[in-house]
């Protein structure tokens, strides 16, 4: 395994002129022959395992992310967030001699890991440079794949970067991001590759970009009443914006007459933690919630958001409102397998009144319900339970099947069940949040159907 370390160090630019290479985000690569490849919008793995023997190697490859530190600096921080959410190492990584390469300073260093009797080993990589950081994570049991692994480490080389200015006036106008809150979940911070950035916070998510940013607000009950566009803005106003505002200017509400009529409030005020001017549009439509944006002025928001709120009439078109309609998928957050404790259900019911068409006399209730539940216990066990009952009142029919097995959190935003009705099935995973907890989201990966996740909620 010493060998391999030390290929880890040697990322030859000169391997891009190879005709076989690809690129994932910022890294050239060769892919390895015969290989398993999975790509998620955060990595990319290469698998492959003996059947016979057990013995298997994952490489992941990490998008390119934000990095503030130095070298070593992040290379501790990826250990603590890549490697010890994706298996279990007791000791500290023993490092390697670290190496410089066009302008990135890379730190890699491994260790043992032991999870629930399954050894092997942990590498990983860190590439810092350029403002970035790239985190490559190899987990093997054997060193039967040991000259494929090395071929494909020694392929890659780094797209031309620019050092980025920090003293640049672009950086002064970025908008700071606030601190995550620690909420006992392995992941309270997504970087997203269109460059927002989320973080969690006490009342609502945070999503920055440049000088934007956007507060999606947790669900109030007292947000959500029947009203009429003026009177309902006013009042979500005043919860929601007022209180960490001052000297309101300029304050106008809007809404467009549509079967899913959208909701808008805006004004000029003065923020009371920095006492600088802003610009803040709150709006609301369907199901999105309420978000607030909060911009240093007009000229801003309409840069990044594409519309001029202030224009806004009950017959302007709502294909204007599409870029805040987006907003709310920033709500996500990564999986780790430390965040699969306890017991964590889905729950659906649907009534349909019938009524003959002819006659109009009652013709009975038919009704559908559904109960999912997954049981999670040590060791990266789970129980598995749905049960359905759907048909006429009366007459209605009952079915349940049950599995248990164990999971394994193959990425970030992937989940695998070792048995779900008599075989093995794998999930699209993430969280979002609410106040005072997450909700977890799964969509089937091999038959997504509609793309809607079925949502989960902890017991």
């Amino acid at each position: 395994m010493k060998k391999i370390l030390l290929c880890l160090l040697i990322l030859q630019a000169s391997c891009s002129a190879k005709t076989q290479q690809q690129s994932f985000d910022i890294t050239n690569y060769i892919a390895p022959k015969g290989w398993k490849k999975q790509t998620t919008e955060s990595a990319m793995q290469f698998s492959k395992e003996d059947a016979t023997t057990g013995g298997y190697c994952i490489i992941t490859l990490l998008k390119a992310i934000p990095a503030n530190a130095g070298a070593k600096e992040n290379f501790d921080a990826a250990w603590e967030t890549v490697v010890k959410e994706m298996v279990k190492v007791s000791a500290a990584p023993e490092m390697q001699p670290s190496a410089t390469e066009d302008g990135w300073q890379i730190q890699s260093g491994y260790a043992p890991f032991d999870n629930e009797g399954e050894k092997g080993l942990a590498l990983l990589v860190t590439s810092t440079g350029y403002d970035k950081m790239v985190n490559l994570l190899v987990l093997t049991n054997t060193d039967v794949y040991e000259k494929e692994m090395t071929a494909f480490i020694e392929s890659i080389s780094f797209k031309k970067q620019t050092q980025t200015n920090n003293n640049s006036s672009t950086d002064k106008n970025k908008t700071p991001v606030s601190a995550a809150k620690k909420d006992g979940f392995a992941f309270s911070t997504t970087n997203f590759d269109d460059g927002w950035n989320s973080t969690v916070q006490e009342d609502w998510v945070e999503v920055t970009n440049g000088n934007i940013k956007v507060l999606l607000h947790y669900p109030r009950d007292e947000t959500i009443f029947p009203a009429d566009p003026e009177p309902l803005t006013n009042a979500v106003w005043n919860i929601l914006v007022a209180p960490r505002y001052s000297t309101l200017k300029n304050y106008k509400t809007a809404y467009i007459s549509t079967y899913n009529r959208p909701y808008l409030g805006m004004g000029y005020l003065t923020d009371n933690s920095s006492r600088k001017e802003v610009f803040v549009v709150l709006f609301r439509q369907g199901d999105t919630g309420w978000l607030e944006v909060i911009a240093p002025d007009k000229n801003s928001f309409i840069q990044q958001f594409k519309f001029d709120p202030e224009t806004i009439q009950w017959n302007s078109e709502t294909d204007l409102l599409k870029h805040l309609l987006v907003m709310p998928g920033y709500n996500k957050f990564a999986i780790a397998a430390s965040d699969f404790t306890g017991s964590w259900s889905s729950d659906f019911t649907g009534i349909q009144q019938l009524y003959n068409v002819y006659t109009g006399n009652y013709a009975g209730m038919n009704m559908n319900q559904s109960n999912e539940t997954f049981q999670f216990g040590a060791g990266n066990t789970y129980n598995w339970k749905f049960l359905a009952v759907n048909g006429m009142a009366g007459n209605a029919k009952f079915a349940q099947v049950k599995s248990a097995g164990k999971f394994t959190v193959l990425n970030n935003w992937q989940i695998k069940f070792s048995d779900i009705e008599g075989r093995p099935q794998t999930y699209h995973a993430q969280f979002s949040c609410i106040k005072g907890a997450r909700v977890l989201k799964l969509l089937n990966a091999q038959s997504p159907g509609s793309g809607i996740y079925t949502v989960f909620g902890k017991q």
